[in-house]
């Protein structure tokens, strides 16, 4: 019988040392909540736009969130009772690198942590050159452009300047000449 009593003594003592553990456990210790922010796109170029969405303030509240990639603080709004939404700006100097994203609840209950990754920024060029415009003559001003002038259009030169040497002397003749009656 001594032993029954030993053994319950002993269980309740156990039970009595592990339920507040347990029970710390179970309750936060503050009422801060934390999560995650998402971006979208996730990379981007300097000077680019991003979406951030985030749910661990709740439904109807707001929050700012920061990080050193963004040009000023970005004001979150609550977005068809699915979390809130902002949009921010990458610093157009921003170098290229992955930044933490920073949103803290209006209420300062609440932490959301995130990353953008910042990627080269690089301007678009042609692959191959580029025809401009011209319409139906760009076929002829590029041939000639290529084979520039050749005998024959020497020929017609010179043949229109004798032409013109020739009217010019016929006329001159013509002037010196008296008028006949």
């Amino acid at each position: 019988m001594r032993s029954l009593s030993l053994t319950f003594c002993a269980a309740l003592a156990a039970g009595a040392i592990s339920l507040p553990a347990s029970a710390a456990l179970a309750v936060p210790a503050s009422d801060d909540r934390t999560g995650t922010v998402s971006v979208s796109p996730s990379r981007v170029s300097p000077g680019g736009e991003v979406e951030l969405r985030t749910d661990v303030c709740g439904k109807g509240k707001s929050a700012r969130g920061n990080s050193e990639a963004f040009a000023s603080e970005a004001r979150f709004e609550p977005a068809d009772g699915k979390g809130l939404v902002a949009e921010a700006r990458i610093r157009s100097d921003a170098a290229p690198d992955d930044y933490e994203v920073w949103v803290t609840c209006k209420d300062g209950h609440g932490r959301a942590t995130g990353t953008v990754t910042v990627v080269h920024h690089s301007r678009p060029s042609p692959v191959a050159p580029v025809r401009a415009g011209g319409g139906g003559t760009a076929a002829l001003a590029e041939e000639a452009a290529d084979e520039g002038p050749g005998a024959s259009h020497a020929v017609i030169g010179l043949g229109l300047g004798a032409v013109a040497a020739v009217a010019v002397a016929f006329r001159s003749a013509r002037r010196r000449r008296p008028a006949q009656h």
